[in-house]
């Protein structure tokens, strides 16, 4: 891809060098110096570019730490396949002690989440379904871990963080079935780049309506109108948000809920 492809994308996706930085790990200063001059852009910066602009075109075919940990896992389980060749079958045949999500194919090892990550999505699982009987609403939000076959295929499970689901044709006994209607993820070191880069063109194919990414480090929310293909906004914690998929009936003022957590923040880690 040269480089007026990438800023043709760049302006359909509305995404500002800040929103790329954070994506990427690039410095807004890097990314805004390559848009703005006509310099060849060197081939790690593209790289890095290209997944976040055209991640469709980025397959995972080289093994990443958290990829090659699940091959490893399985290979001693007698269930080393090829990463692209595992299907959902293989998921509800994963060992009870193996936390994984499969896309594509291939599986990604799930780490366990943190506390300010466990108290984020507890307070927003509370509020939905605060929001849904006070409003007699049939959506049913959940929280990981609960698996979601998402595009209907036997190549792709995977397990959102929070999400609401309206068709309730969807829920199944032991999964969901299609794409929910707003997926939220509460990033980590290890999913960082899934979730803000292959997950988010995966749920935008899929259907997902809505789709929130929280970075709890730097308190930060990305909102996606995946519906309306509108450009996404980043909020603080310290914004109010509306829920798109019930049209600002329903706002998350995430001041409140920084301000209940707030203690895990200066809590000291552990020797």
């Amino acid at each position: 891809m040269n480089l007026k492809e990438l800023k043709k994308r760049k302006h359909i996706l509305g995404y500002t060098d800040e929103m790329l930085a954070e994506m990427t790990g690039l410095s807004p200063e890097i990314i805004k110096s390559y848009f703005e001059e006509t310099k060849d852009i060197p081939s790690d910066i593209l790289i890095e570019l290209e997944s976040v602009l055209m991640p469709h075109r980025i397959y995972p075919s080289a093994m990443s730490d958290s990829i090659s940990a699940v091959q490893e896992a399985l290979g001693a389980y007698g269930m080393q396949k090829e990463p692209g060749e595992y299907t959902a079958d293989d998921f509800f045949h994963l060992p009870e002690d193996l936390h994984a999500e499969l896309i594509d194919g291939v599986f990604y090892r799930v780490t366990a989440p943190t506390p300010q990550h466990q108290a984020i999505t507890g307070h927003l699982l509370h509020l939905f379904l605060h929001h849904i009987f006070t409003h007699d609403g049939t959506c049913q939000p959940f929280t990981a871990p609960i698996a979601v076959q998402l595009d209907e295929d036997d190549k792709t499970i995977v397990q959102p963080d929070v999400m609401i689901v309206c068709d309730r044709d969807k829920i199944r006994k032991d999964r969901i079935f299609g794409a929910p209607d707003l997926i939220i993820e509460v990033l980590s070191p290890s999913s960082r780049k899934r979730d803000m880069q292959y997950k988010l063109f995966k749920y935008g194919e899929a259907g997902v309506r809505e789709y929130w990414i929280i970075d709890p480090e730097i308190k930060t929310i990305i909102q996606y109108d995946l519906a309306h293909l509108n450009p996404p906004v980043i909020y603080s914690f310290a914004d109010t948000i509306p829920v798109l998929i019930w049209e600002g009936e329903c706002n998350v003022n995430f001041r409140e809920i920084y301000e209940a957590i707030a203690f895990l923040y200066e809590s000291p880690d552990e020797m």
